[in-house]
């Protein structure tokens, strides 16, 4: 695998199947920037646990960049008696059902079969989802050529031409452009022209994407929420959307029982505020552990206000709501801006450029808590109608993501908590049942690998993570002596409370320093409080058993029950921090996106 590989880590060991390489105590101490903003926070020592958990409470999910598209096309079919075709772009949204919404219309550029489009398509790029577009060209008729765009009916338009295409296909290039070849529409015969011409993409991140406010807090006379104490006060930075409803963007660190905090660096990029004058909202609130937050006060202002209050060294008045519709009561308690500067920093998108990738890697419970696995209730019952089980229905949409991040789609593949054929139970073996090599082709590489093994191996236990974690940190430790540019990310699958919990905070304590993260997901009905405690987001950094603190979270753990009938779907509550973390890993250790 060239390039950075993420892999979801999971680790395992050596069995005759086939062998793998064998500052902040308490829930108030977090509260760094959100998604990008998270990564710079948690590079200059601002952890990043409680307030995320607050935040994604109220929604907040996911890191995205404003991306613009620009289109040109070549050899293009000449659908036009006495001149050359009068082309145009229309772009699609293509959802998981195949349903089709048109997102984009170009300019008609007239007489050309070489044509260059000026309007751009401008969307948000989200990692955590599969984005995929359908283009198709147009000839637009002489007599609608003083029409508006937007108003031509295309079922009065020559077809030309169309291409398909991920949007993570075009960022993952290091130029971000693609060449598509245009065919003719699915389920029309073939003509006697058999070429449609090549549409040609290119993806530019907007500068919005990368300008990043640094910006220091003040705040004096807060009121005590608390009766035996100070409040522990921390801000939250939220934008304001078309209905109206704040979304929160940013939030700073909670200071411990103190009414005038001095905050530390809160970043927040000029894109997750909208603009400069876009408003915000900035609420300061006393910490609770049980995540019921006392609001102190609050303002709104833009980042362009931010700055003048900088610049003038004057505060403003926090103000609290009241019980009467739209009135509000001016506190004593004023909000400072010590310090505002903007900076330009790298961007996720600018390290995939640069030749950086994500690399999968997929473990697999086989403990005999999961049931027999020829029997329907089995949580690996493999069902002949070909619904996926909750195994299967993970590694493809949590693989379905990730595989365009890596180049040669070879994903590890390992199983945990079985008894292979001949052999004593193990944590790690190769799923494809090779006992030199774990890497198998593709996505369905790993499924064929996944149904072979429940016919192979008698399910056992207990349910192990320590040996995992450390083969994974194993190969993530030997890729970074290597200087190659992978970050690893294992997905690991389980239905069981884990045995080895210390064993296991000490693995991802040690692996913390690596370029690997992993992404756990919880199937079945089991008690999963041990899992969250291995995710950070509820405020509390890992502890190794020697007293060591985690340098980051990279753990990210979901119960399947919980997001199986939300709005948020599994992959994205699993990846929506992936970006994240691995940009905290970049910043600590100073990696730059230089160009290939």
């Amino acid at each position: 695998m060239e390039g950075v590989a993420v892999v979801c880590v999971l680790f395992i060991q050596t069995v005759s199947m086939g062998n793998c390489c064998s500052d902040v105590s308490s829930g108030a101490g977090a509260i760094a920037g959100v998604g990008g903003t998270a990564a710079i926070s948690s590079a200059r020592g601002t952890t990043n646990d409680a307030v995320d958990y607050y935040l994604k409470s109220r929604g907040f999910n996911g890191l995205f960049s404003h991306i613009e598209l620009s289109f040109c096309a070549s050899n293009l079919r000449d659908r036009d008696v006495l001149s050359k075709s009068d082309p145009m772009v229309v772009v699609y949204r293509k959802e998981k059902d195949e349903t089709l919404s048109e997102v984009y219309r170009s300019e008609v550029v007239l007489n050309s079969l070489a044509p260059k489009w000026i309007k751009k398509f401008t969307l948000a790029y989200h990692f955590e989802t599969v984005q995929t577009f359908l283009f198709r060209v147009y000839d637009v008729d002489t007599q609608y050529q003083n029409s508006k765009e937007e108003m031509l009916k295309l079922d009065q338009q020559q077809f030309l031409g169309e291409a398909t295409c991920v949007l993570s296909e075009i960022i993952t290039k290091s130029t971000k452009t693609i060449t598509l070849e245009l065919k003719r529409k699915e389920g029309v015969a073939a003509q006697t022209q058999h070429h449609h011409g090549k549409l040609i993409i290119h993806a530019e991140e907007s500068l919005a994407s990368k300008i990043t406010t640094e910006i220091v807090f003040r705040c004096s006379s807060l009121e005590s929420k608390d009766l035996f104490s100070k409040s522990d006060p921390f801000l939250v930075v939220s934008k304001i959307v078309e209905q109206g409803t704040p979304i929160p963007v940013s939030k700073t660190e909670v200071l411990k029982n103190n009414l005038n905090p001095i905050w530390k660096p809160l970043f927040l990029s000029v894109q997750q505020a909208g603009s400069k004058d876009s408003p915000l909202i900035i609420e300061c609130s006393d910490f609770n552990s049980n995540g019921k937050h006392s609001l102190i006060g609050k303002v709104q202002k833009s980042l362009s206000d931010l700055e003048k209050l900088h610049l003038t060294g004057q505060g403003i008045n926090l103000s609290l709501p009241t019980t009467g519709a739209g009135q509000s009561k001016v506190l004593k308690s004023q909000l400072f801006v010590d310090k505002f500067t903007e900076t330009v920093q790298h961007t996720f998108l600018e390290y995939l450029a640069s030749g950086f990738e994500l690399s999968f890697m997929v473990a697999v419970d086989f403990t005999a808590s999961n049931g027999n696995p020829r029997l329907p209730d089995s949580l690996h019952y493999i069902d002949p109608s070909g619904h996926l089980n909750a195994y299967q229905r993970a590694i493809v949409d949590v693989g379905e993501v990730l595989q365009f991040y890596d180049s040669d789609k070879r994903f590890p593949a390992w199983g945990f908590g079985a008894r292979p054929i001949d052999s004593p139970v193990s944590h790690c073996f190769n799923l494809n049942g090779s006992s030199s090599y774990s890497e198998v082709d593709g996505i369905q590489g790993i499924m064929t690998s996944y149904t072979s093994a429940l016919f192979n191996v008698s399910l056992a236990g207990p349910t192990l993570f320590g040996p995992v974690i450390n083969s994974a940190a194993m190969i993530a430790s030997q890729s970074l002596a290597q200087g190659s540019r992978r970050y690893y990310v294992l997905l690991i699958i389980t239905d069981g409370v884990i045995t080895d919990l210390q064993e296991t905070k000490d693995a991802l304590v040690s692996a913390s320093d690596l370029p690997l993260s992993m992404l756990i997901v919880g199937v079945g009905g089991a008690d999963f409080k041990e899992m969250e405690i291995l995710d950070a987001d509820r405020g509390e950094r890992l502890e190794s058993s020697s007293g060591r603190v985690a340098s980051r979270d990279i753990v990210q753990f979901v119960a399947l029950r919980d997001v199986q009938h939300g709005q948020v779907s599994v992959v994205q509550a699993l990846l929506a921090e992936l970006p994240s973390q691995f940009l905290t890993y970049m910043r600590i250790r100073n990696m730059k996106p230089v160009p290939l």
